[in-house]
């Protein structure tokens, strides 16, 4: 398995229960075949560099995970079907292998 990183941003007028359900979605899309979460880091509610979809903030999370290459194109499905993450950047942790 890889190490990877997970970086996304979360309305910030989300309730904190569709925050949670997102993350649950995100979590069971590492694990459900076989990846291992090393660390989620809530880094709370940031300005952005520009305006996303009329927002001018966000909620930003990182996620340290190991998954299978196979793995990151359901995540990446996963993450761009959630109404309330606005944008998200997977890559690869090449010093973490």
């Amino acid at each position: 398995m890889k190490a990877y990183e997970l970086l996304y941003i979360v309305d910030p007028s989300a309730s904190e229960e569709v925050r949670a359900g997102v993350t649950a979605r995100i979590d069971g899309a590492i694990t459900a075949q076989g990846g291992t979460i090393d660390n989620v880091d809530d880094w709370g509610k940031r300005k952005l560099a520009y305006e996303i979809d009329h927002l001018s903030e966000g909620n930003y999370i990182l996620v340290n995970f190991h998954a299978d290459p196979t793995q990151i194109q359901e995540l990446d499905r996963v993450l761009r079907i959630a109404d309330a993450v606005k944008r998200h950047m997977i890559v690869a942790r090449v010093d973490e292998d």
